[in-house]
């Protein structure tokens, strides 16, 4: 199957997308409509970004220097154009209301249509950031920020980061330096602080192809004593442009004190431009002053809680940047399976060297790892595609629908991270593998998304603190409300599988697995203690997200129709078959360190290492 006919199966076959319409505010879209959405985003994808996917690999953004001494950045013309073809579609406000110049497609639609641009190109995009620092904005903002810097990102004409990251801390935001300090509490723009301060991996960070960059920084607002307080007190957020603006949405003339200090150069995604950023010191003064203007968003000391609505966008959508770089590398190498002739296959009497070579997809090793793939990549995408489902139930559905949604989201986002992250990632390197010594070099494609692959296990969020995440507050949250719902889902699907023979094998192995992840969960909080608890937590993390991916496979095989398509209803047949053979047991080993609460990892000495 394509990925144009899989996600068509997943849309309308698995979660009736068209039931959606029946809603207020999806009334004016049908099929027909999410088809043309569909139609539009392909055919972008396969002219403006596949094409120049080795080359922004190759050519790499570099910097040059301005006559004023700063630096900006070159990048190809072919992702100027294709961030320009992306604009012009209307997908930046896809899923906005009319009144802000948005089309009202469920998020649903908008994800599935998003998926051909990761497949083509993930390093060109650089659209991600943009929309989910507007929605942000929409969620947080004032009006005043909403029409000026929200509305701007969502016609095209600005783009938009998130600065979180600082060299000193990392991931540890509680450690953030940056400083914000009060100059005007009544700009209408929102309360005026000067910021100082550095921030790194900031992707898009600087580069040419809008007329302006609107900044999402993270800085500390300092108590009464000058001093940063400890901890995430005080961390607050900011709207930092690049180019001042009035209340208008128009471009001051003045530039703000946000300067370039560098790109990282990276293993990947290496389209991407990734930066080193400077507020605050001084090489473009406003008004005579250092130190980079920024506006509050929300209330102070409240940044991280709206930073979080942006991060989780983001995890969702790493999650299918990986499914779409596995399945990118799943496709090359099954084409190349099935055109590549190696070896002869083993009879009775063994190896006749008489015989002509067979294709390799004749080999049982062959096909074991294109299946491992195509179980881990559509298991990832059918995930993704139910996330986003239901994101529209929590935006749209009844309350207690919505409610419910918003609990599932919850417990589901670090799965839908980290999962697609870790084993996408081996779907890059089975493909690799199925080219044999050629997917080692430049001249096939797989090498580059592996090294694309890479980063999303650690970008928005590390896979370890994903699984700190999962297993020390999500799962626990509400008294545990959210997981006896994703339980309640499973059952149901477990008593639907039950109903047809073929797949009471595997619902029965889903209902076992199911009750020893519920197990682990208790027992790895039996003694109280954080430090026991939390000493496992990846391989928590790893056989919760294989329950979870086995659930998906078990309600996509007892959803598949073949008279609808006897292709799609085999190929589910078959991954599913493969998840619970090869995948599902592997849980036993992940779970059995955390029920014991192993500390072989937490305690050994450093010096034994």
């Amino acid at each position: 199957m394509t990925l144009r006919s899989t996600l068509d199966f997943l849309l309308y076959d698995w979660l009736n997308a068209e039931a959606l319409t029946a809603r207020p505010r999806f009334a004016e879209h049908s099929r027909e409509t999410f088809d043309a959405v569909m139609d539009t985003c392909e055919r972008i994808a396969r002219e403006k970004y596949a094409p120049f996917n080795r080359l922004v690999d190759t050519q790499e953004p570099r910097t040059e220097q301005n006559p004023d001494g700063s630096l900006r950045v070159v990048l190809p013309q072919a992702t100027h154009d294709a961030r320009q073809a992306y604009a012009d579609s209307g997908m930046l406000a896809a899923a906005q209301d009319h009144a802000h110049g948005g089309m009202q497609l469920p998020y649903l639609v908008e994800a599935a249509a998003g998926a051909f641009f990761g497949k083509a190109s993930i390093s060109i995009g650089a659209n991600l950031l943009t929309v989910g620092n507007a929605n942000l904005l929409m969620a947080h903002g004032t009006e005043v920020q909403k029409q000026v810097f929200a509305a701007n990102e969502f016609n095209g004409r600005w783009a938009g980061t998130m600065c979180l990251s600082e060299p000193q801390a990392g991931s540890s935001l509680s450690d953030v330096a940056t400083r914000a300090v009060l100059e005007d509490a009544h700009d209408p723009l929102g309360p005026r602080y000067r910021l100082k301060g550095n921030k790194m991996w900031i992707s898009a960070g600087e580069h040419e192809m809008t007329e302006n960059i609107v900044h999402l920084v993270l800085a500390k607002i300092p108590g009464a004593d000058g001093r940063l307080p400890p901890g995430v007190k005080g961390i607050s957020l900011f709207i930092v442009p690049k180019k001042l603006v009035d209340t208008e949405g128009n471009l001051t003339g003045v530039r703000n004190d946000v300067a370039l200090a560098g790109l990282n150069h990276k293993l990947g995604w290496r389209g991407t431009t990734n930066t080193l950023l400077n507020f605050g010191e001084g090489q473009f003064k406003v008004d005579g002053q250092p130190g980079a203007v920024g506006y509050l968003v929300g209330q102070p000391g409240e940044g991280l809680r709206c930073m979080f609505h942006m991060m989780n966008e983001a995890r969702i959508a790493i999650g299918m940047a990986a499914t779409m770089l596995g399945l990118a590398g799943y496709e090359a190498s099954l084409d190349y399976a099935k055109t590549r002739t190696q070896g002869r296959p083993v009879g009775p009497a063994g190896k006749d060297a008489s015989q002509p070579q067979v294709r390799l997809i004749e080999h049982a090793d062959i096909k074991r790892m294109l299946l491992a793939q195509k179980a881990y990549c559509e298991g990832a995408l059918a995930l993704l595609m139910y996330c986003a489902r239901l994101v529209d139930e929590q935006h749209t559905g009844t309350p207690e629908s919505a409610d419910e949604a918003r609990l599932l989201l919850e417990v589901l986002t670090p799965i839908a991270k980290s999962w697609p992250s870790e084993n996408c990632l081996e779907a890059n390197s089975l493909a690799i593998q199925i080219h044999g010594g050629y997917g080692y070099t430049r001249d096939f494609p797989v090498e580059q998304y592996w090294r694309d692959n890479r980063l999303n296990m650690i970008h928005e969020g590390t896979h370890g603190i994903q699984a700190m995440d999962l297993l020390g507050r999500k799962v626990l949250m509400e008294g545990g409300r959210g997981l006896a719902l994703l339980a309640g889902r499973i059952n149901a699907t477990i008593e639907r599988a039950l109903q047809q023979p073929a797949l009471a094998e595997q619902a029965n192995a889903l209902a076992a697995a199911l009750a020893r992840v519920g197990k682990a969960t208790k027992a790895a909080w039996a003694s109280g203690s954080p430090t026991e608890a939390l000493a496992n937590a990846v391989p928590y993390m790893q056989a919760f997200g294989h329950v979870v991916i086995a659930w998906i496979w078990l309600d996509l095989a007892a959803s598949a129709d073949a008279s609808k398509s006897g292709a799609a209803s085999a190929g589910v047949a078959g991954a599913a078959a493969y998840f619970y053979r090869y995948e599902l047991p592997k849980i036993d080993a992940w779970l059995r360190v955390v029920e014991s609460r192993d500390m072989t990892c937490a305690e050994l000495p450093e010096e034994a290492f």
